[in-house]
């Protein structure tokens, strides 16, 4: 665990939080874009996981995007923590090496993975990255993907009969024809998904990336 100090908490669009930490536990990591972090909140070892979108190794400051969405704990978090609030960090660790990878990239996912996509354009302002989203507001993911630097995102509005994922595997399949590697994060069911329509057009498992950071009804997904 690192002991850090909450130094901003940003709202950066509807429901989108950017936490600012600093702490002398933070300095000298050798962070890899990618990496999680899992933050403990409170009593209870309660802890939610999120991925850095900045390490200054040298100031002993990081940052996350979070998505406060609804009643739980971790959005309760996310909006409540203020400056000069303490917390133990548990990190970082292995998550997501897109370094292990070569060539252009295709990251499909929804406002949790956000942050991983800030990571990944920062870790290669020169690597090709394309980004698909499904988002309850594009307006506000908009806001954010701006701030991040992320342009040329594709958002698919969400909708109660997930017609819009119908409409994103269409997006996949035109892309699983080049040459380009995949990223699948977010809700469990939706990569399972994605992964079986990248399957049924011959994109081999060495060029796709996964990681399920929630499902419904489940918590403790990292």
């Amino acid at each position: 665990m690192k002991h850090a100090t909450v130094i901003a908490n940003e709202q950066i669009g509807e429901n989108y939080r950017r936490l600012t930490f600093e702490g002398q536990a933070l300095t000298g990591v050798d962070w890899v874009p990618g990496q999680k972090l899992q933050i403990a909140m409170g009593e209870g070892f309660v802890t939610r996981t999120y991925t850095p979108v900045e390490w200054d190794a040298k100031a002993g400051r990081a940052a996350i995007v979070g998505y406060a969405h609804g009643g739980g704990p971790g959005s309760t978090w996310l909006r409540d923590i203020q400056p000069g609030n303490e917390c133990d960090i548990l990190g970082p660790r292995a998550s997501i090496n897109t370094r292990a990878i070569s060539g252009p990239l295709v990251l499909f996912g929804d406002e949790t993975s956000i942050g991983l996509a800030g990571a990944i354009v920062r870790q290669d302002r020169d690597r090709f990255c394309q980004c698909h989203f499904e988002v309850d507001d594009r307006t506000s993911a908009e806001d954010v993907l701006t701030g991040l630097g992320i342009a040329g995102a594709a958002l698919f509005k969400r909708t109660a009969s997930d017609h819009h994922l119908g409409e994103m595997e269409a997006a996949l399949a035109a892309l699983a024809k080049t040459p380009a590697s995949f990223v699948l994060t977010g809700k469990a069911g939706t990569i399972q998904r994605f992964r079986q329509t990248l399957r049924r057009h011959g994109v081999p498992a060495r060029r796709v990336i996964t990681k399920a950071y929630w499902a419904p009804g489940k918590v403790g997904l990292d």
